[in-house]
Order: structure tokens, then sequence, then C-alpha cells
């Protein structure tokens, strides 16, 4: 299969990889059907992050699940998940609190990355989600950002303990600003007040 490689700052190769397998039976195997570039993957791409060897790339995905091992019992072949960056069991204590990506036995959700044609996804039943259905083409990359940013903006909503008669201030409208802004707004925020470091963005729009 085809997979996206980083070998040091600024070499990024796309090349052949090795087709995964399940190792675990808790494991399952999607081809992905969309994947995106985080934030982060660029600390280590501008060299903030140290690169210890070559590294699949990717954390945000979505896709169809084509394997599942013995134990998965929420999963299924042929349905459509979204994942999260970390994997996690989705029962212990910290998982039933709402803190998945601190579970007691969390790890990465792509360990051998998920910008590629397939990937290995562990705990797949705490990890993936299903949609009721496969859905259209051109609906594929919202899901695609549930699998981290708008988890992400949800949680800086929370803890910002945005809500009715409270006035929120989202710092940055990059994909997680904005996810934080729809997030902060689900949550009943009173007034939103998006900051940003783009002109044209922060023009006053009208006729909407």
């Amino acid at each position: 299969m085809r997979g996206v490689v980083m070998y040091a700052p600024g070499d990024v190769r796309v090349e052949d990889r090795p087709e995964h397998q399940i190792l675990q039976p808790s494991d399952a195997i999607i081809r992905l059907s969309a994947t995106c570039v985080c934030g982060s993957d660029l600390w280590p791409y501008r060299g903030a992050d140290k690169i210890t060897g070559p590294t699949g790339m990717g954390h945000e995905y979505a896709g169809i699940v084509e394997e599942v091992g013995s134990a998965v019992t929420t999963i299924a072949r042929g349905q459509f998940v979204v994942g999260s960056f970390f994997a996690s069991d989705n029962t212990c204590e910290i998982c039933r609190a709402g803190y998945q990506t601190s579970c007691v036995h969390r790890e990465p959700g792509a360990p051998d990355g998920a910008q590629a044609q397939r990937m290995r996804v562990p705990l797949a039943d705490g990890t993936l989600v299903a949609t009721p259905e496969v859905p259209d083409a051109d609906l594929v990359p919202d899901f695609l950002a549930a699998s981290d940013v708008l988890g992400t903006g949800w949680f800086a909503a929370v803890a910002a303990e945005a809500g009715p008669g409270k006035t929120v201030a989202v710092v940055g409208d990059g994909a997680v600003g904005l996810l934080g802004v729809l997030a902060a707004k689900e949550l009943g925020a009173e007034r939103i007040i998006a900051m940003s470091r783009h002109e044209p963005r922060r023009r006053p729009r009208t006729g909407h």
C-alpha cells in the first residue's frame, strides 16, 4: 500500500509500505476514505519536534472497516467509521468521565500513520464510531472533522464553561478555533468573539 512517511524536517515522502495486519484481537483494519494534516504534524516538519527515524504521518481519519479482530464486537466490516487520534477502551473510569484521551489503556490511535491507503486501529470498539450508513462522498470531509478538531474544539468550550449568559473569546480561527466557536454556540454562549491574525477573515460580512 502507499503511505506518507516523514524522514526529517521538510523531508516527506509517499512510498510503498507493508500491508497492515491484525496484531491484537481488539484491532481493526480500515481503508481510508479521507485523512488530513494536523497542526501538530507541522512541528516535526518545521524541526520544532525531534524526529528519531522514518515515521508514518497522520492521525485524523475516516474510512471503511475491512477487517476486525476476534475481540471486536461493536464495529463490523463494511461500516464507515471515524476514529480518534488516541485509542481508548471507552470503558475505564477515566473514559466514562469523558476523558477518553487519558484512558488508562490509551495508545496512539494511528500507530503507523493515517495518511495512507489503509491503517490499523487499536482498541477498535472504544476508538471507532460508526455512522448509520456509508455517507455520500461529498459528506466525507465533514465527518473527517469529527476525528480531531471537533472534539478538541468541544473540549475547549466545555473547559471554558461556555454556556447561557456567557461571553466566550476564541483565540485563533483555524479548524479547531472554528469548531470551538460552533461548540460554544451549541452550549448556549450568548456572545462569541473570534480572534484572528488573518485580515481577510476579520472583515465584517454583509448580506448573510
